[in-house]
């Protein structure tokens, strides 16, 4: 017979689905496709199986990459009248073998094939002889379960090499899919990114461990307002957290939790403002007796255990605002820039018990001290500690404390031996202060950058400026760290 398997120029219309046309009783069959994107071992059997079609019609017109969709296979070229299953390598009609028109493709005998499967089914039936003796000793008797039906059995005992290599598939599936999932887990930006990594979690949050961090999500958690699905509330802590922290932009941030740019604005004002609210208490002006009974040894040295505060300002710098007005007032001459000064107060022990609202920097130290509201908290004998350009023995002194400032020459040459030693015992203390200003301003840059004028506005229904509660968060997280004095 003529190699006529393959016909040209049918009408994909008239197709099913599975690639067949039917046409005086005969069906006609598509080359097989070779799958590679369904596994290693799937891609090799489909692959072989191409290269055995091509091989068993011999026409010089079809190659392993060029098979016109026109071509078929009749269904006289398989025992069956179709071919089998693509995984079901060692049934005879895997590829056409009967009525090819040449003898270089022996044709499958069905024969072996039985015998195959029926050693296959009888190893399947088989099981191996145990001692009765032995079941005896070890387990009672039971009773005998109902026979099976012979289809039903058969069903249950049948298994072929496709199934075998389905499950292998299966199993490499299932552990890619964990592994991907590992994978994912690690870079998701949730708690798991910070587990068992105190490196991780002081360079994204400030924050000495993540015990620390899941107290504060403690503390603000009930008072979250989810507007979004997308965020847990540990994340929405978690995206204030690295924007105070590392100042990254806005649309930085969306990427890396993968939302959109304005639920991340949204997100850091709402948890700023409850933050506010929540860890305000932290920044705590304390008792007398809890003051004296934790003072430092050099405070106890230079100056018994009189010292409350040491007092000091810092600046923020702020972009240039429009009015002005607004312009003369936030004008700094110090820093020869346009800024936000704020006075901060801290306790010998190295927390800080006081920060102010914003001030604009032309204001002075002095002014700013009569009238933000410390001088209200001191007790009579307290010691304030400050630095020269505070100017306020007066305003102290009315609520019978006293202050301590460097010595002036006031026109001398130097200061004489006692001043000296006085200035010393104050500068040496006094430092304190500023080593607290570098680390709230090192380890939350938000405050070493220009902020924006929409930050400066005040906020709805307050007294207070945006800026103003990020400082005071700010703050109050950094009493959450260990303190810079040494006990």
């Amino acid at each position: 017979m003529v190699n006529r398997c393959c016909i040209v120029g049918c009408n994909s219309a008239t197709h099913n689905r599975h690639g067949k046309k039917k046409e005086n009783g005969l069906t006609f069959h598509c080359f097989p496709a070779w799958r590679r994107d369904h596994g290693d071992q799937v891609s090799e059997i489909t692959k072989s199986r191409r290269l055995a079609w091509i091989a068993a019609v011999r026409r010089p017109n079809i190659t392993f990459h060029s098979i016109p969709m026109s071509m078929r296979v009749c269904s006289l070229h398989f025992h069956s009248g179709k071919p089998a299953n693509e995984m079901y390598n060692s049934h005879p009609d895997w590829a056409p073998s009967l009525n090819l028109g040449h003898t270089e493709t022996k044709a499958t005998k069905t024969a072996r094939y039985e015998r195959q499967e029926t050693r296959k089914r009888q190893r399947t039936d088989s099981t191996p002889a145990i001692d009765e003796t032995v079941i005896d000793n070890l387990v009672p008797p039971v009773e005998t379960p109902a026979p099976v039906e012979d289809g039903a059995d058969q069903r249950l005992l049948t298994e072929c090499d496709f199934c075998q290599r389905r499950r292998d598939e299966i199993d490499r599936l299932l552990e890619e899919n964990r592994a991907l999932k590992c994978e994912l887990g690690q870079r998701k930006m949730d708690e798991h990114f910070l587990k068992n990594d105190n490196v991780k979690v002081k360079y994204y949050t400030g924050l000495p461990h993540l015990e620390v961090v899941m107290g504060v999500l403690a503390c603000v958690g009930p008072y979250l307002t989810q507007s979004t699905k997308v965020l847990s509330p540990f994340q929405m802590l978690f995206l204030t957290l690295m924007r105070l922290r590392l100042n990254l932009p806005i649309q930085h941030i969306a990427h890396l939790f993968c939302v959109d740019r304005k639920t991340v604005s949204k997100t850091f004002s709402n948890i700023i403002n409850v933050l506010h609210a929540r860890t305000s208490p932290l920044i705590n002006w304390p008792g007398r007796d809890a003051l004296h009974a934790t003072m430092p040894h050099q405070f106890v040295e230079a100056f018994g255990k009189c010292v409350a505060v040491i007092l000091d300002c810092f600046e923020i710098f702020i972009q240039r605002p429009s009015n002005l007005k607004a312009q003369a007032q936030s004008y700094s001459h110090y820093k020869h820039n346009t800024t936000m000064k704020y006075l901060i107060g801290i306790t010998p022990q190295g927390s800080i018990s006081f920060i102010s609202k914003g001030w604009g920097g032309r204001v002075s130290d002095k002014h700013i001290t009569d009238n933000c509201g410390i001088l209200d908290k001191l007790l009579p004998g307290d010691l304030v500690l400050a630095d020269r350009g505070f100017d306020i023995q007066d305003s102290v002194g009315l609520m019978c404390a006293k202050v301590k400032i460097p010595a002036f020459t006031k026109g001398r040459c130097q200061l004489d031996a006692r001043d000296v030693e006085s200035t010393r015992k104050i500068a040496h203390l006094r430092i304190h202060v500023e080593r607290v200003i570098g680390t709230v301003r090192n380890k939350y840059t938000i405050l070493s950058d220009k902020v924006p004028i929409h930050m400066l506005l005040p906020c709805k229904d307050e007294d207070m400026t945006f800026l103003d509660k990020i400082v005071s968060v700010c703050c109050a997280l950094t009493n959450m760290s260990p303190s810079v004095v040494l006990k």
